[in-house]
Parts: structure tokens; C-alpha cells; sequence
């Protein structure tokens, strides 16, 4: 079972150099802690300009020996995020370049060559991506196009495999408001992309619990569609959306804030669920059947009650054990620079250090007593 790890999304930098600074300031502290004599993996997020930077005559290689030097090992790549994604707003503009556009393909595919040169000898590599675009502004005529840029990235894992015997999966990432947001979604995705199963290989799924959390799916259901379905999970994000019993959103209006979307999900007293891409526009809406609300504001994982709702933690307790054990982990509170100051426990690294505890607690199933509130 590989040690479950955090995505390094959560720190700020675009540049390869704010990148290593950012492994070097908070990585290794987290790797000291945690497992400090044997190789630690880490989820690796480069934007689009680090990508640029790594494909440099000798950038990936330095980076890969300075990796090894510090104890580090790299089996999953955040391909998602391409431009600035902190301290500024980022809002919807996180999905572009989405799939219709090529430099989506060409960020995709430098960051596989790197990711083939970094994995450990044996180790699957898995590049989480864009649920091929955001649904607003996305008309069905462009589906083609982003498919066909998809499954060039398909064949190219394929070749790499080929050239170099190493495994790489484009592992989309369903999120709420785009093209892919469901179970059911990423299983119609592979067969429009795959119908006859030859991209199966370097085609899964990144789980992120607290989008299909929003979705109030069964985690067991889930799983088991996606394994009748032949459709593999890449790697597992971990991490929390907010839940609200009743109808009254206002009680949530302290995480309104102009960085990142806060898709809100309401189930209505008929079972249905009505959704908004953000959680300006949901308070904004005055719907008194609402039995319950969840909204995308990722939190640390081992909060199970804020002061004014609780969290879909019971999702992450029931899904983590559940997971084949091979499957790598990461968690990702990548809103840590953005949480109201009072839900501030801890410096960033005491805290991520405490969330890899509380997973692999729970993905064991060994929890036995309710996790912590505020």
C-alpha cells in the first residue's frame, strides 16, 4: 500500500524555481515527520509555464536527480491547473486551456515526458486533467475537436509505454459545472473516447471525493460502476466540501471569495438536485424545498463540524477503504490560503502532516471515534 501523500497544489508558485522552493520550504518537513527514511511520494502540480521551464535542455532531469537527492518520488502529476492559481482570482478560468485547445494536449503531454523519466521502476504514473471543459461557454459542436485532442494524448502515453516501458494514465478529474461531473459522466467520456476498449490502459479516472461528494453519490455505487465499466482510478484526491441541512444558505456567506469557483449542490425535498456554479449565485436563489446544501470549499480533511454546518466527511470515511490498496492518495486543501483565519489551526505543514495521519487511519478502517470540529 503506497503512503498516502498531498497534492502540491496547495502551495503558491507558476515557476519551476517557486515550485522546488515550495518542495524544499514544506514537502520535506512533511516528508521529516512522516516518513523520513524511506522515499516519499509527492503530488506534483507545475503550471503550465514550470511545464515550459522543465522542457528546457536538462530542466526535468536536474529536477528529477534533486527529487532522489531529497528523498522524494513522484507517481501522480497535477495536469490540471495551467495558469496562476493563487492569489488571484482564478474562478472558471482554472478549466482553460481546456481540450479544444492544443496547448492543452502540448502541457499534457511535457509533463508525461517528465513524469516518465521520474517514476520509480515498476510504478504506474497517473496526470490528473480537465473534465475536458467548463459546460457554460462550451457549445456540443467543440466536443469533437476536444476529443480528438484527447485521444492524441492517449496515443501518445501509448507510445511512450512503447519507447520507454513505462505506464502513464490521463486520469480526468470530474469536477461539478463542466462536461464531466458525474460517475456516469466519466464512464459515457471513456466510450465516447475509447468505444472499443484499446485506450483503456492510459485512460482513468482521478477520484476527487468531495466533487463526487457534491454530487450526493454512493460511494460504493460509485466505485462499482466504474469497475463494471472497465474504467480504472488513476490516483484518489482527498479532501471535503461543506454540508448544510436545511434550506437556509445564508448561514455559508462567509465563503463567498473572489479566487476560486464554489460550485453549491442543493437536493430538493422530490430527491433532485439543482446545481450553481457558484455560491454567490446559489444565495442569490430563494428555494425553500431545499432539504440540504454541499458547496465545493475544500477544508482539512479530519474537520467533521464547522460552527455553522458540517462537513461530507462520513463520504471520505465510507469511500477510503474501499479503494483497491495499490491506488495512490493525495490529499488536497488547496484553499489553505484562502480559509477564514479562524479555521486556521496550524501552519500549512502541521496540518497536511495531520490530514496524511487521519487518511491512512481511515483508509485502513481503523477510525473509531468521531474526528475533530472546530
Amino acid at each position: 500500500m503506497p503512503p498516502v501523500t498531498y497534492c502540491t497544489n496547495i502551495h503558491a508558485g507558476e515557476t519551476l524555481a517557486e515550485t522546488m522552493d515550495a518542495l524544499a520550504a514544506h514537502t520535506l518537513r512533511v516528508k521529516a515527520a512522516l516518513l523520513p527514511h524511506e522515499p516519499f511520494p509527492v503530488g506534483l502540480r507545475l503550471s503550465g509555464r514550470a511545464s515550459l521551464e522543465l522542457a528546457q535542455d536538462g530542466a526535468a532531469r536536474r529536477l528529477g536527480q534533486w527529487l532522489a537527492a531529497s528523498g522524494l518520488c513522484v507517481t501522480t502529476v497535477n495536469a490540471f491547473p495551467y495558469g496562476r492559481f493563487h492569489d488571484a482570482p482564478v474562478k472558471e478560468a482554472v478549466y482553460l486551456p481546456d481540450w479544444r485547445d492544443p496547448e492543452r494536449l502540448g502541457y499534457t503531454l511535457r509533463l508525461a515526458g517528465a513524469l516518465a523519466g521520474w517514476l520509480p521502476e515498476g510504478a504506474t504514473g497517473s496526470l490528473s486533467t480537465v473534465p475536458v471543459g467548463f459546460r457554460r461557454g462550451f457549445p456540443e459542436a467543440d466536443m469533437p475537436q476536444a476529443l480528438a485532442n484527447m485521444r492524441r494524448a492517449l496515443a501518445a502515453l501509448a507510445a511512450i509505454e512503447d519507447r520507454t516501458g513505462r505506464v502513464l494514465r490521463l486520469s480526468v478529474e470530474p469536477e461539478p459545472g463542466c462536461l464531466v461531473e458525474t460517475t456516469e459522466d466519466m464512464i459515457a467520456l471513456c466510450d465516447a473516447l475509447d468505444p472499443d476498449g484499446t485506450c483503456r490502459r492510459h485512460l482513468a479516472v482521478c477520484y476527487d471525493c468531495c466533487h463526487q461528494a457534491l454530487q450526493y453519490e454512493d460511494p460504493a455505487a460509485s466505485l462499482a460502476r466504474l469497475a463494471a465499466a472497465g474504467v480504472t482510478v488513476g490516483h484518489v484526491q482527498v479532501s471535503s466540501a461543506l454540508h448544510l441541512e436545511g434550506a437556509d444558505l445564508s448561514r455559508l456567506s462567509r465563503f463567498v471569495e473572489p479566487v476560486y469557483l464554489h460550485q453549491a449542490v442543493a437536493r430538493l425535498e422530490d430527491g433532485s438536485l439543482l446545481r450553481f456554479d457558484d455560491l454567490h449565485e446559489a444565495l442569490a436563489a430563494s428555494r425553500p424545498d431545499v432539504t440540504s446544501w454541499r458547496v465545493h470549499f475544500h477544508l482539512p480533511v479530519f474537520v467533521r463540524q464547522l460552527p455553522e454546518c458540517e462537513t461530507t466527511q462520513p463520504f471520505l470515511q465510507e469511500a477510503l477503504p474501499l479503494f483497491a490498496k495499490e491506488t495512490p492518495m493525495e490529499v488536497e486543501t488547496y484553499t489553505w490560503s484562502i480559509l477564514p483565519p479562524d479555521l486556521k489551526i496550524a501552519d500549512v505543514a502541521a496540518s497536511i502532516i495531520r490530514e496524511i495521519a487521519w487518511v491512512e487511519e481511515a483508509r485502513s478502517g481503523s477510525l473509531d471515534a468521531p474526528s475533530s470540529a472546530y
